[in-house]
């Protein structure tokens, strides 16, 4: 039986193995290696495809949610919706100052481009993220990173470390825009169109989360 250490060790065999699998074939094999799993969500563009693969697979698998509070209220509609539809067992993490708070401290700071920036996404995305992990302790992270996205992303694959050593599934890592939005028209699932990160702010930046 393949062991989820086996499987950390030798990430190079396993991406190749997993490269020609279907992204159903993917996460059923994650399940094999371990119980103790969370899926992450930014309940972005393309957030209920990752999600609503877990329906009928996992549905008290962990969903963890890091909300900035600067999300506009499409994301918010999105997310319950979300929510709603595949049952999902959200735990939702905010950071420890009030948005006022946050507002006062690093308003220009939400430009990416001013000083400050890296401490506003410290304080709404990095800390509840970090505090989330040490709450639940996983030991497999499903994520929905994509290559194409980023160029630190461009240089991970189907299975990558974090820098804790948490074994992360990208089950559909090779997909491309165009193949997301058919699967969500074949199986008429909303896509969040609004979305916005104002950590990110670009789409070729990082949030700082899978830099963790």
């Amino acid at each position: 039986m393949t062991t989820l250490e086996h499987v950390k060790a030798n990430l190079d065999k396993y991406n190749e193995q997993l490269r020609g699998k279907s992204y159903d074939e993917i996460i059923e094999w994650a399940f094999t290696l371990t119980e103790n799993r969370i899926v992450t969500t930014s309940f972005g563009i393309y957030s209920a495809v990752l999600l609503s693969t877990f329906y009928n697979k996992d549905k008290d698998i962990k969903v963890i949610w890091v909300d900035t509070r600067y999300s506009g209220d499409e994301t918010y509609a999105h997310a319950r919706e979300v929510k709603e539809r595949f049952s999902l067992n959200l735990h939702r993490y905010e950071s420890l100052l009030s948005k006022a708070e946050t507002d006062d401290l690093y308003f220009s700071a939400h430009d990416v481009n001013e000083d400050g920036h890296a401490q506003f996404s410290e304080a709404v995305k990095l800390e509840p993220f970090r505090r989330a992990l040490e709450e639940h302790q996983p030991a497999l992270w499903f994520t929905n990173i994509r290559v194409r996205q980023t160029e630190y992303r461009n240089k991970k694959d189907i299975l990558s470390l974090s820098k804790d050593g948490i074994l992360k599934v990208s089950p559909f890592y090779y997909w491309t825009d165009e193949e997301l939005d058919a699967f969500i028209e074949e199986n008429d699932l909303p896509k969040n169109t609004f979305y916005f990160d104002p950590v990110k702010a670009f789409a070729n930046r990082e949030c700082g989360i899978h830099l963790q």
